[in-house]
Parts: structure tokens; C-alpha cells; sequence
């Protein structure tokens, strides 16, 4: 028994020293795992910070490549933006779509009223206003200039009116529809005006143009990756000795393709800054005469222009441009460059 227990002791004495030194492995591992993160982050740092200052070794080249890149970029931003200010103001008019009821001649204005209180029953009508024809013929000689030749009339030749106003949820084309045909079905009507058609056709253009816009979109895209690769290309000419005595002392390609990616993404970077400054003095250079285009039509409109989180998307998007058409191009020439 005494032997069995100094077995038992003896085997926990030796078991300890491994459990240490597994210990100190572990810790060692970790340790290194941790300096190498700290040097991959510190080199990534570092060849930001110098393909900056290469940038800043030729401005000149730096500035134009940004404008062409700003100027791409700014088109399809701008067509975008002003699409955006186009929905608002049409779900604007779209929710103040208005229905017109002209009555027939011989409906009296006791009968107008009368329509006027069952109509406003209607699920599907938010309001109702009647117009009779001492008003409406008021309102024509106020904003026409007939007013003279008007008073020559020995009768009142307009019908009463009965405006209809939607509720919100039935502002909409297929709604508008089915009232529209329920009304004309009206025995005091004479004809229905649907105040819409000219929304609908409104957002058929900007259904065009928008389409445009994403095909503009693709185009200039495309032509910010061609600038890019090709500046890219001839940044990698003018460094061709550098490469390949990089490449002699065991650099690998993932080593000499970072500082080209980096310099992509500045150049993103700076286009997209270029873009929005662009985008933003366009839209205050416009909104001056919009404001008072929208005053003459008693509207409150105001056009808006890119907020935080799109030109965060502008930048991010250009800088995605950048880094990509920097890759496209340093993965088609890099390995050409080989040590002879």
C-alpha cells in the first residue's frame, strides 16, 4: 500500500512539470500570435501612411486622376439625388390627388349638396367640398383676363363641381380607378376628372430616367475602374526595379500588391470626396431658382441634397471602385514581373 501511495505520489510530482511547460507553450503561442497581429496591423499601417506620401510626391497627378474620378462619379450621384427630391415630390402630389365631379346643367346647387353629403359616406373619400357655379365663375373672371367679356353672358354657362378628396390609403392608381368608374355610374354626373393622370404620367418619366440613371451608374463605374487600373498600371511600370528586388529577397506578391491597393483606395477615397463637393454646389447652385418655381406654385418644396448616410455610401463605393480596379490591375501585371 505504502509503494501503491508513493506510485500515486511520484506520478503527480512528474505530471506537474508538464502541466507547467504546456503552460509556458501556451502562453508562448499566444504571444507570438499576438506579435505577429501587431506586425501585420503595424506593416498595414505603415504602407498606408507611405502610399500617401507617394500620392503627395506628384499632386499634380493626384489632382487630375481625383477630378476625373470626382466628375464619373458625380453624374449617376447627382441624376440619383435628384430622382430621390422627384419621389418625394410626387408621393407629395400623389397623397393631394383630387376627383372632380361636373354635374350635369339642370342639377340644382340643393342637389349638389345632397350628392355632396352621401359621397362623403364613402369609405374611400377623406372630403368633400362643393363648388357651384357662381363661384366657379367668379374664380374665371379673378384669374383669367375675360373678365369684361364674361359679363356679356346672359347665363351662367358652368356646372356645379364636387371635389373629392382620397383617403391616404386609396391615393393610389388602382384605387382612384375603381372610384373613378363608380362615379361615373352617377346619375348627376355629367363627367369625372381624375386629378392623377398627370401624377402617373409623371412617375412613367422618372420610371425612364431612373433607368438611365442606373445605366449611367454602370457606365461610369466602369470607366472609374479603367482610370484606375490604368494609373495603377504605370505606378507598377515606374516601380518595376523596386518589384523585382523585392521579389529577389523572398517578398511574395500579397507583400507587393499592398501599397498598390492602398493607393486605389485613396484615390476612391479622394474621387468620392471630389464627387460630393461637386453634387453638393450643383444642388445649391440649383435650389435657388427651384425655391422660387415652387413659391409660383404655392408649394412648400424644398430640394435636398445628399445626407450623411449617402455620402457615406458615395465614399464607400468609391472607395470599393478604387480598391478594385487597383486589384484587376495588380493581379494582370504583378506577375509578369518576375527576377531574371
Amino acid at each position: 500500500m505504502k509503494d501503491y501511495k508513493g506510485g500515486r505520489g511520484v506520478g503527480r510530482g512528474a505530471s506537474a512539470p508538464d502541466e507547467a511547460s504546456a503552460v509556458r507553450e501556451h502562453g508562448a503561442q499566444k504571444s507570438r500570435q499576438t506579435n505577429e497581429v501587431q506586425s501585420y496591423l503595424s506593416h498595414h499601417r505603415k504602407v498606408a501612411q507611405e502610399s500617401i506620401q507617394r500620392l503627395r510626391q506628384s499632386p499634380l497627378i493626384t489632382l487630375m486622376t481625383w477630378a476625373v474620378i470626382g466628375i464619373a462619379l458625380s453624374l449617376p450621384t447627382g441624376f440619383t439625388v435628384i430622382l430621390s427630391n422627384f419621389d418625394q415630390l410626387g408621393a407629395n402630389w400623389e397623397s393631394s390627388a383630387q376627383v372632380s365631379l361636373f354635374l350635369k346643367h339642370e342639377i340644382s346647387e340643393a342637389d349638389a349638396r345632397a350628392l355632396a353629403q352621401t359621397l362623403k359616406r364613402h369609405p374611400m373619400v377623406a372630403d368633400v367640398a362643393v363648388i357651384t357655379r357662381e363661384q366657379a365663375l367668379a374664380d374665371l373672371k379673378k384669374q383669367s383676363d375675360l373678365g369684361d367679356v364674361l359679363g356679356y353672358l346672359d347665363s351662367n354657362p358652368l356646372p356645379h363641381v364636387v371635389v373629392l378628396t382620397p383617403t391616404p390609403a386609396s391615393a393610389n392608381s388602382r384605387s382612384m380607378a375603381s372610384l373613378r368608374q363608380s362615379l361615373e355610374n352617377l346619375n348627376e354626373v355629367d363627367r369625372v376628372q381624375l386629378d392623377m393622370l398627370w401624377v402617373e404620367r409623371l412617375f412613367a418619366m422618372i420610371s425612364v430616367i431612373e433607368r438611365g440613371a442606373w445605366t449611367l451608374s454602370l457606365l461610369f463605374g466602369l470607366a472609374v475602374l479603367l482610370v484606375i487600373g490604368n494609373t495603377t498600371r504605370l505606378a507598377i511600370e515606374n516601380r518595376r526595379e523596386e518589384i523585382v528586388v523585392v521579389k529577389l529577397v523572398g517578398g511574395t506578391n500579397a507583400f507587393v500588391r499592398r501599397p498598390f491597393l492602398y493607393t486605389g483606395l485613396w484615390y476612391g477615397l479622394g474621387g468620392g470626396l471630389v464627387a460630393a463637393l461637386l453634387v453638393t454646389v450643383t444642388l445649391f447652385w440649383l435650389s435657388g431658382p427651384i425655391d422660387v418655381l415652387a413659391q409660383s406654385y404655392e408649394s412648400g418644396f424644398r430640394l435636398s441634397g445628399l445626407t450623411f448616410g449617402s455620402t457615406l455610401l458615395l465614399l464607400s463605393v468609391s472607395m470599393l471602385l478604387g480598391w478594385l480596379g487597383a486589384w484587376l490591375a495588380v493581379r494582370r501585371h504583378l506577375d509578369a514581373i518576375e527576377p531574371t
